[in-house]
């Protein structure tokens, strides 16, 4: 059954999350304040159906379907019929809990909402709506299109049922959903980036250079991509509000975030996406 599904936030991930949906055959809103963001999202999937396409895992004629299935929209009143809405923002307790609260406004009663933050309580999300049964994290990895897993997670609010929708909405993507308790950075991120953050007190100390402990986890773990890579990949500033998160709420200095970093970051070096990283990407 098709839903109508509303993803807000074009960046990286809603794009991807909006892009899953609708080669599901769903019909989807994504939503941005920003008018430019929404172009460069636009274009972004073109690409990414495009690749598809070359590759063979779709045809070329659903790259033009499953586009056309996706309105682009600045206006978050265009999202009141959703039957499911993905947020998708900036990693900020603040700015989560408005919009969440402002969809809770203007949704159906029965419309299923769900973060894709990757760190923050879901509980506390939850308690910014009038509907904490209907709240779930859907956290998807990235790229969305190509990576299976989804971290369903469980708030302190959350229903059996409105988990079991999450897990259905999931298989039909062709995704492989996990159920998770709601706690700092779930289970994935709670393994994955202390493992990043040390990569870069490594690096830090002098103990290698980038590529070698690239290499090293490479190598030695079977890691598919090393570390400091994969950092760039994710964002560096994704990366600390993360490690942020882990600090505040674990009260545990092993969570502390490396220096470099934080200084990385204050610098705008924040990886791929700014074409400066642990590597250039010029």
């Amino acid at each position: 059954m098709a839903l109508k599904v509303a993803v807000i936030g074009a960046g990286t991930m809603g794009n991807g999350i909006a892009q899953v949906f609708a080669q599901g055959g769903h019909v989807v809103v994504l939503s941005d304040l920003d008018g430019a963001a929404l172009e460069r999202a636009r274009a972004q999937i073109d690409r990414s159906l495009g690749k598809l396409a070359e590759k063979g895992k779709i045809a070329a004629e659903d790259r033009t379907a499953t586009l056309g299935r996706i309105e682009f929209t600045p206006d978050l009143a265009d999202v009141t019929a959703a039957d499911l809405v993905v947020e998708a923002v900036v990693e900020k307790l603040e700015v989560k809990r408005e919009l969440l609260a402002e969809l809770d406004r203007i949704t159906k009663p029965a419309t299923i909402l769900a973060s894709n933050t990757s760190s923050i309580s879901i509980t506390t999300l939850a308690a910014a709506t009038s509907r904490p049964d209907r709240f779930l994290g859907m956290h998807f990895f990235n790229p969305v299109p190509l990576m299976t897993l989804v971290e369903l997670i469980r708030g302190l609010q959350t229903s059996a049922a409105t988990i079991a929708s999450g897990k259905a909405f999931a298989e039909r993507l062709g995704k492989s959903p996990i159920v998770v308790k709601n706690s700092p950075g779930f289970v994935v991120n709670r393994i994955l980036c202390p493992m990043i953050n040390e990569a870069v007190f490594a690096l830090a100390e002098g103990l290698a250079t980038a590529e070698d402990i690239d290499n090293g986890m490479k190598l030695g773990c079977n890691h598919p991509i090393g570390p400091l890579a994969l950092a760039d990949m994710i964002g560096l500033d994704v990366l600390l509000a993360v490690m942020n998160v882990f600090y505040a709420d674990f009260n545990d200095p092993k969570y502390r975030p490396a220096p470099l970093l934080k200084e990385m970051v204050a610098a705008g070096y924040l990886g791929r996406k700014s074409k400066h990283g642990f590597y250039r990407y010029d």
